[in-house]
């Protein structure tokens, strides 16, 4: 589906059945489940398709280690079972990362051996490996580079890693081809409503600046920390229903742990967790806990986050991290439900899993939750839709469902592993034009081919679209993609029938975007 397609969607449909607004894990997921039950779908987002916290997690599918050590088993055996699923639909996307919890004082290994081992029951057929202690040499035979004094060894257990963004964009790709309707840049502006009740939205094009009325029999807010101002355009009068945190993740080098296994620090000096996950060959640290009173589409790092981040990681790294060493920094905000009393700020206490609200005019939003659990959250969201409608009741068959670019047997040393079947079309367009096999980046291992691909198939509309979510060359090395950005402006021109204007505009409007991602 081109972007005109979707125009002319809207503009020729009198009524959808649904209309969802946002484009992250919450919205795609309910989209999907929309589309593939069989009702008329339309999802708009205002940005790019997982602009926010969805394309800036710890690219973690997870139980959620720490939830259980707070005694909230219900919220890991639905994670649990979600990420199982989230492995058997999208192999392209996930795989079994194992962790390493190293031990330094005597009481470590049995304590978080058990602690696991529960974990372990809890995963049922879809566990992911076994958890088990390690004793010095082994620790250190899988992470040469751990802080060797006072080691006594490790526990090791296994949770999932993925692509954020790149599922999104899988998702987008699946809702299309499931017969739904889903545009980005498109913001909406205000509710159309009859006897009080809402009936449809205003929406205008953030390309053409054109408005358009959709009419829809039902709407759901899925914007994550922007929900209140969408539930605030409905009724202004409307409080705060989330709480925004913020967390931060760094990325560096490789070398700093040159191996597959990842790192799980089980408590900072605030509390929480933090993890050293080697992907798309670097190393994410992260992540911070920060209370915020006001979402961002770009939230700022602070030099707190940043020091904490560094402090931590190396205290348990022979090679101490320094500023020096930050690839790039990028920060998510969390959509927490907002708690009735404020506990002190620690929204590491406020509730993970999701709610579904519905105000007196008819608008559902839904809240909380988080990337691995976004399947059964959509299931949610539509079940509570169809009751509440009164649509035709149609079973969920999202369970089972395939995602876009599904594929057995990953080769994950390729480079391109992540397109999944998609691979096999890029291929394609590089035996019609072998230029297109060029580097752009060959540090990145990011090709021509790619950016050809992003725009046709993958929905990217600027060079922020291509350079930070349909390739994450952003998050992985800010100066790199900085390198990278006028070779993909003029790729990019050339697909979509722009100007040199149009290029400048968005190298200037690039460099400004990757400051936020780069300390010095």
């Amino acid at each position: 589906m081109t972007r005109e397609n979707g125009i002319n969607q809207i503009e020729t449909t009198d009524i959808w059945d649904i209309v969802i607004i946002g484009g992250g894990a919450t919205g795609l997921g309910a989209a999907v489940e929309a589309t593939t039950r069989g009702y008329k779908t339309l999802l708009l987002e205002q940005y790019d398709y997982t602009i926010g916290t969805s394309s800036r997690s710890t690219k973690l599918v997870h139980g959620g280690v720490r939830y259980l050590a707070q005694g909230n088993v219900a919220l890991v055996l639905e994670a649990l079972k979600e990420r199982g699923l989230l492995l058997k639909n999208a192999p392209h996307l996930v795989t079994n990362k194992p962790f390493l919890i190293p031990s330094y004082k005597w009481w470590y290994k049995p304590f978080y051996t058990f602690g696991l081992t529960i974990y372990d029951l809890l995963s049922g057929r879809s566990r992911f490996g076994t958890s088990r202690p390690y004793s010095r040499e082994k620790t250190l035979e899988k992470i040469p580079t751990l802080k060797k004094e006072n080691l006594r060894g490790s526990i090791l257990y296994h949770d999932g890693q993925f692509d954020d963004a790149r599922l999104g964009i899988n998702l987008v790709q699946t809702i299309i081809e499931n017969d739904g309707t889903a545009l980005n840049y498109m913001k909406v502006t205000k509710f159309i409503k009859e006897n009080n009740k809402i009936s449809g939205v205003v929406v205008k094009d953030g390309e053409t600046r054109k408005s358009y009325n959709i009419k829809a029999k039902a709407v759901l807010n899925a914007t994550g920390v922007f929900v209140d101002s969408i539930i605030q355009k409905d009724n202004p009068k409307a409080k705060n229903v989330i709480k925004p945190s913020q967390g931060v993740h760094i990325v560096i080098d490789r070398k700093f742990i040159p191996s597959e296994y990842a790192l799980m620090i089980p408590k900072t000096r605030d509390g929480r967790v933090l993890f050293a996950v080697p992907w798309h060959n670097k190393v994410i640290l992260g992540t911070t806990d920060v209370a915020k009173d006001e979402p961002s589409i770009e939230p700022k790092v602070t030099d707190e986050e940043v020091d904490f981040i560094l402090e931590t990681a190396g205290r348990y790294l022979e090679m101490k991290p320094t500023r020096a060493d930050i690839k790039s920094v990028f920060a998510g905000l969390r959509p927490l439900a907002a708690p009735k009393t404020d506990a002190n700020g620690k929204t590491k206490e406020i509730s993970r899993s999701h709610k579904i609200i519905t105000s007196e005019s008819g608008l559902v939003s839904i809240i909380g939750g988080k990337w691995t659990t976004y399947r059964e959250m959509g299931e949610d969201a539509i079940d509570k839709l169809a009751v509440l409608f009164k649509f035709p009741e149609r079973e969920s068959i999202s369970e089972e469902l395939h995602i876009h670019g599904y594929k057995e047997n990953v080769d994950f040393e390729s480079p391109f592993y992540f397109y999944g079947s998609d691979l096999q079309e890029i291929k394609k367009l590089i035996k019609k034009n072998p230029t297109l096999k060029e580097w752009i980046s060959e540090d990145l291992k990011i090709n021509k081919a790619q950016v050809v691909w992003a725009v046709k198939s993958e929905y990217a509309r600027n060079i922020e679209d291509f350079l930070s979510r349909r390739t994450r060359a952003l998050l992985l090395d800010a100066k790199e993609s900085l390198k990278m950005a006028p070779m993909v402006a003029e790729i990019m021109a050339n697909e979509l029938g722009q100007d040199k204007k149009w290029e400048e505009e968005q190298i200037k409007k690039y460099k400004e975007l990757a400051k936020g991602y780069l300390l010095n």
